[in-house]
């Protein structure tokens, strides 16, 4: 009969938790893009200057939206 080697117990579990810490290194950076993003779009909504009721209306909402997105993402 043939011997059959085996990896050792513990060999999937260190790919497992390098995949893991991948992972979580991956959420990170797509969250700090997330955010990153979102306080561009709330500086460019804070210079636009108008004196039109509506837009100015919806500036207003569009900057609540996005500070609500901003806090969410803490």
């Amino acid at each position: 009969m043939a011997s059959v080697e085996h990896a050792p117990a513990h060999a999937g579990s260190v790919g497992g938790s390098l995949d893991s810490k991948r992972a979580a290194e991956q959420e990170r950076t797509h969250h700090a893009r997330q955010k990153q993003s979102l306080e561009l779009q709330r500086e460019n909504i804070l210079s636009q200057r108008t004196s039109n009721p509506a837009r100015r209306a919806a500036l207003e909402a569009a900057l609540k939206q996005i500070e609500a997105q901003i806090a969410e993402l803490g």
